[in-house]
């Protein structure tokens, strides 16, 4: 079997910043991921890494860079015991890009519909699940700073060892990838 493949965006300002801290506090043994909205959940090639990231850059060249406003601290439970922060204005961007990413050497027949957002933690149970989100929430009422995220690069990624992830290539928006 093959190894899973992903598209991320990176979210590297205050709201990045704040999702990692707050991951660290309450999860210290989580893995360290880098904040990021998924715009590809994992998935096996259907092609070569090349021709998945030609398509990646095919359809990145295309969008324009654009920002995305952060909602409520929400969970996934019952059916899986994720917290996160949904995209709240202008998912409908991401849930269009990730649309357009979605065939050729990367076309998933997903189990679950896309939804955008920004993971904060992945527990064991439920129950650690909604505690967390508890929290997550309030911390997140107190957030005081801008809310809003651009979206400009997005990075290929592939699943490594245990549960690191191993950056392919950075794929801008609106221009040409540079790795050529």
């Amino acid at each position: 079997m093959g190894s899973h493949y992903a598209l991320v965006a990176y979210v590297k300002d205050p709201v990045g910043e704040f999702i990692e801290s707050l991951r660290r506090e309450l999860c210290p043994n989580h893995p360290d991921w880098p904040a990021h909205i998924t715009v590809l959940p994992p998935r096996l090639l259907n092609g070569t890494e090349e021709q998945a990231l030609q398509v990646v850059d095919d359809v990145c060249q295309r969008v324009m860079p654009f920002d995305v406003e952060m909602g409520n601290a929400e969970t996934f439970v019952p059916t899986t015991p994720t917290v996160f922060i949904r995209v709240a204005e202008r998912a409908y961007r991401l849930r269009e890009l990730h649309d357009h990413l979605n065939y050729g050497p990367l076309a998933l027949d997903e189990h679950w519909p896309y939804m955008p957002h920004l993971t904060i933690a992945k527990l064991g149970t439920s129950e650690e699940a909604l505690h967390v989100l508890d929290v997550a929430r309030r911390r997140w009422a107190e957030y005081k700073g801008s809310r809003i995220i651009q979206i400009e690069e997005l990075t290929f990624v592939r699943e490594g060892s245990g549960s690191d992830w191993v950056d392919l290539a950075p794929v801008p928006l609106g221009r040409t990838l540079a790795l050529r």
